[in-house]
């Protein structure tokens, strides 16, 4: 199991650099591609040894999570800290709510068709954590102070609505994708495992 600690903890770190470099136009960053491997951590582990287990793995994905918003929140960027604290609010929330979303929906399909735990409860957890995340960290309804981040940007008007909305729906995009793309390590991993325990 430590090799999954320590994935997922390579993941949020790999996740917390990536976001600070733009791609697409500024639609994506390159975290928006790394960090949905964090639900294909939680579901191997969770197949491998049990949903207790890949609960643990979550928590220690969501403190090295805090970690690294602590430290990016010190970070000067060109525009004032790299990581605002509605970013890190929404991040840490985000993270922890979808995993736990996650491991709870892999848990009652565990017993279905191999590849129908890991894809449902990737999407599902994708949209638990992009809505949770884009809201709190860019939503302009929200009344957070202005010294933890100016949104004002990212409100404005798209062909879909704000650009926070866009963003958000480019960034699940990306986190559909890979969730198809995963089931292929997971069916890999899950059962050369599974061989060696045997």
């Amino acid at each position: 199991m430590i090799f999954a600690i320590l994935a997922m903890g390579g993941i949020v770190v790999a996740s917390n650099i990536g976001v600070q470099f733009q791609i697409a136009g500024g639609w994506l960053t390159w975290g928006a591609f790394s960090y949905p491997l964090a639900f294909l951590v939680t579901d191997v582990t969770n197949r491998l040894y049990g949903p207790d287990r890949a609960k643990k793995v979550v928590f220690w994905g969501f403190a090295v999570g805090l970690l690294c918003s602590a430290i990016g929140t010190q970070i000067q960027g060109a525009f004032g800290p790299l990581v605002t604290l509605r970013i890190a609010l929404g991040s840490a929330t985000a993270f922890l709510i979808a995993q736990l979303i996650d491991l709870g929906v892999f848990s009652a399909l565990r017993d279905r068709r191999w590849f129908v735990a890991p894809l449902t409860s990737s999407i599902v957890g994708s949209v638990a954590d992009t809505a949770i995340f884009f809201t709190i960290a860019f939503a302009g309804f929200f009344a957070f102070p202005k010294a933890w981040g100016d949104v004002s940007w990212a409100q404005d008007t798209t062909a879909v609505g704000p650009l926070w909305v866009g963003l958000a729906l480019a960034d699940w995009g990306v986190k559909l994708g890979v969730a198809l793309l995963a089931l292929m390590p997971f069916r890999f991993i899950t059962v050369r495992m599974a061989q060696r325990v045997a």
